[in-house]
């Protein structure tokens, strides 16, 4: 029996069809707005500098006529020279991509190191491998301080990129004392391994460098885009073993984005889902070919990867062909996956986001929660990053908690650092980023356990001094899972997309799992999955220019003979501009296409997937996790079990709670008093015998007992610290802490006063220096036992 609507019932469906028929035409006329207003005014502007150029191009001809004849034979001999040395450059960039894989694809790191785990020895073996950096000569490593373990990415290319220079992650950390270890992969996965397999790998790769390293906190882990949402999975299955977090451009909220923007994302829903990578998988023989990844990067920037980044090259390939060399061999050195890991990557983050909505499980029964995440975590982001904007890598924080307080009650700390314009690359190789940002998250992980739990935005304010000892002054701005939210437009309205794609992708899936995949799997053999590989575009075009191509020993002779007679033209030859603006012009044309064709895109994307039927599709798909109520917070049994004790404790519970007080009135901390604060709770008496673990404790729940009774717990410091020369010697340190008076704000003054008032003390008055009270009572306690 058919089912029957009452009037009631079809008015009602009716109406919803239509609120979503005019959220998708909303959708539609803010993508085409954005696209065609960004596209207006940056290929405007081009267009005009580009005309202005050739007016003055012009002019300079028409002023150098009587010598345009002698330029142009100048430029032309130039000209042929260049291109000879070009493809030469190409040659040996082949020749590199051969010898490098013949090699085993070793990471480029240009540290040496030596293997302290191979994945493969393991009880489920993996293709990943534990390094130990050696420091350079001169650098001089303390193992007491508190080791790094870096993860670098596994997104198509090789390892290394995070070390594969002086002024990078691994040099930052070298320089400043720190054992550093190193996570890399071999080219091809170990048969069966599972992203859960490389997860309980690194895990024991923590537990080595722990083993290691007795006396030192535990290891900072840093991932490196896929590195980084793979840290964070580590993180939360294993919470007892990683200490700090330093995730840099991690896509874990995969469906987040601007509309009108992150082209990337819509990728999934546009290219079939989880089928296509699948039946790529079958036709390499059971490996994801990393080459599929890397086009689909070059795709984003198409006049960089086919056009520019060659024309920089030819404009100077005498100086720049050293540079070029470097780089690309990191960018051809393809690895691959198993179809278990591809599979797991697609299905759980890029389609069906599943980390960032507590839905995903890393093997079956073990479902990962980043709320079980106890270490402090930073995020590293750029608005300039293309491929995880900063949406991509800070949505899950508001889709994991329910606000900020839930952060602070659940003693964890937070914080988020975006980058005005560095793209994706230039976060983990950028000599400017590893000098500036990356040595600052490296200080501020001396002091971040010192910080009260919330979420916080690191902001380099302004630079005191210069080179290498150049410092900047840090703030923690206090922030509000809002101010997130706000990023995104504080708009999620194109998740109902994003869901129809998740459940079109999951039935793709199956039908060809149950259709198509044992006849493309009958087909296959390992000598047709080889034959693939090689042409793959990707690797094609590359491969072409080596000398195994009969062509390229000529090229090779003719090279050396232009070195020995090389002829540049002057830079200001008219020609070397007129043909430097054409290749200008070329790119921009480059650019205008891909604009236009990121504008068509994603008008398909919702103009099919944001449709009232696709609407329907996605319903069962388009949900946010289950959050506490912000109201229902205080009312959660550990939450009750803490301020049950707002009255109880001694002295380090009164430093700690009027610090806390102290730093909620600013709204923000600044390193100075960070650094003065975790130098008191971890080397002055009686913080320093309490140890690490029990100090966080300590902070956690002062933390939680000032943000739901801040009036109480200040009145009860009195009973925390009954004795005068206790309350004396208290308030003398949190003083000393917040910093000299005449930089205080009026409410940091007001707040000290209050205390002052309720400890029973004289109200503030001027002392002439800034000296640590506990420091002080050591040292003469150390000269009185002399």
């Amino acid at each position: 029996m058919e089912p029957s609507f009452s009037p009631v019932d079809r008015a009602r469906n009716a109406a919803e069809a239509e609120n979503v028929l005019l959220r998708q035409m909303d959708l539609l006329l803010t993508v085409a707005t954005r696209h065609a207003g960004r596209i207006t005014r940056s290929h405007g502007a081009l267009l005009h500098a580009a005309f202005e150029q050739a007016q003055a191009l012009a002019a300079a001809a028409n002023a150098a006529r009587a010598q345009l004849p002698q330029q142009l034979f100048d430029y032309w001999i130039d000209a042929a020279q260049r291109s000879a040395l070009t493809i030469d450059v190409l040659r040996e960039r082949a020749n590199n991509d051969f010898a490098h894989e013949a090699a085993g694809t070793p990471p480029i790191l240009i540290y040496d190191n030596e293997t302290i785990v191979d994945g493969r020895s393991l009880k489920r073996p993996v293709n990943y491998v534990l390094l130990k950096i050696l420091p350079p000569p001169g650098v001089k490593i303390l193992d007491w301080k508190r080791p790094y373990m870096i993860i670098d990415p596994r997104a198509g290319h090789g390892a290394g990129i995070g070390g594969s220079k002086h002024d990078s992650q691994v040099g930052v950390a070298l320089a400043d004392g720190h054992p550093v270890y190193f996570v890399a992969f071999r080219p091809h996965p170990e048969p069966g391994q599972t992203l859960a397999d490389v997860m309980r790998a690194e895990a024991e790769f923590v537990k080595e460098i722990a083993r290691r390293h007795p006396q030192s906190p535990k290891p900072i882990i840093v991932g490196n885009c896929q590195g980084g949402w793979a840290a964070t999975i580590l993180a939360a299955a294993n919470p007892d073993i990683s200490g700090p977090l330093v995730i840099n451009g991690a896509p874990i909220s995969a469906w987040s984005g601007r509309v009108g923007e992150d082209p990337m994302r819509y990728r999934a829903g546009l290219n079939g889902g989880v089928a296509t990578p699948l039946l790529l998988s079958d036709l390499g023989h059971g490996e994801f070919d990393g080459a599929y990844l890397v086009a689909n990067f070059e795709a984003l920037n198409p006049s960089r990867h086919h056009w520019t980044k060659y024309y920089d090259l030819y404009a100077n390939v005498d100086a720049n062909r050293d540079s070029f060399l470097e780089f690309e061999r990191w960018w051809g050195g393809y690895h691959f996956m198993t179809e278990a890991e591809i599979r797991w990557i697609v299905e759980q983050l890029f389609v069906g986001n599943r980390l960032a909505r507590n839905e995903a499980r890393i093997e079956h029964g073990r479902q990962i929660d980043l709320k079980q995440i106890r270490s402090p975590i930073i995020v590293f982001t750029s608005y300039g990053d293309a491929i995880t904007p900063p949406q991509q890598a800070l949505n899950w924080i508001p889709d994991t908690y329910a606000d900020e307080n839930e952060i602070k009650i659940r003693g964890q700390r937070i914080i988020y650092m975006i980058h005005e314009k560095v793209g994706h690359l230039g976060i983990f190789v950028s000599s400017s980023v590893a000098k500036r940002e990356h040595s600052e998250v490296g200080s501020t992980m001396k002091t971040i356990e010192a910080l009260s739990p919330g979420l916080y935005e690191m902001q380099i304010i302004d630079q005191e001094g210069e080179g290498i000892g150049a410092r900047f002054r840090v703030n923690f701005e206090e922030r509000k899972t809002a101010d997130i939210e706000a990023i995104d437009d504080g708009r999620r309205r194109e998740d109902m997309a994003f869901a129809a794609v998740n459940r079109l992708s999951e039935l793709g899936g199956e039908l060809y799992d149950l259709c198509l995949r044992p006849l493309i799997q009958s087909l296959v053999t390992p000598q047709s999955a080889a034959m693939l590989r090689a042409a793959n575009p990707v690797r094609l075009r590359r491969a072409l220019f080596a000398d195994r191509n009969p062509a390229m020993p000529v090229v090779a002779a003719l090279a050396s003979q232009v070195r020995a007679g090389r002829k540049p033209a002057d830079a200001a030859n008219i020609f070397r501009r007129t043909e430097a603006l054409w290749m200008q012009s070329a790119g921009q044309a480059i650019d205008f296409h891909r604009d236009l064709r990121d504008a068509w895109n994603e008008l398909i994307f919702f103009g099919l997937y944001a449709s009232p039927l696709m609407q329907w599709v996605g319903r069962t798909h388009n949900f946010q996790r289950t959050r506490k109520d912000p109201a229902e917070l205080k009312s959660l049994p550990e939450v009750q079990a803490i301020l049950l004790n707002i009255g109880r404790g001694g002295f380090p519970e009164a430093v700690i709670r009027m610090l806390i007080v102290l730093a909620g009135t600013r709204g923000s901390v600044r390193r100075s008093r960070l650094e003065r604060s975790a130098r008191v709770l971890n080397h002055d008496e009686p913080f320093a015998s309490l140890g690490a673990e029990r100090r966080t404790q300590l902070i956690h729940e002062q933390s939680v007992i000032v943000e739901f009774e801040r009036d109480r717990a200040v009145d009860a410091l009195a009973g925390l610290l009954p004795e005068t020369d206790e309350r004396v010697k208290a308030v003398d340190v949190v003083e000393y802490i917040a910093g000299a008076r005449d930089e205080m704000e009026p409410n940091t003054l007001q707040t000290l006063q209050r205390f002052r008032r309720v400890l029973g003390l004289p109200l503030i008055e001027a002392r002439p220096a800034l000296v640590d009270p506990l420091a002080e009572a050591m040292a003469s306690r150390s000269i009185g036992l002399q």
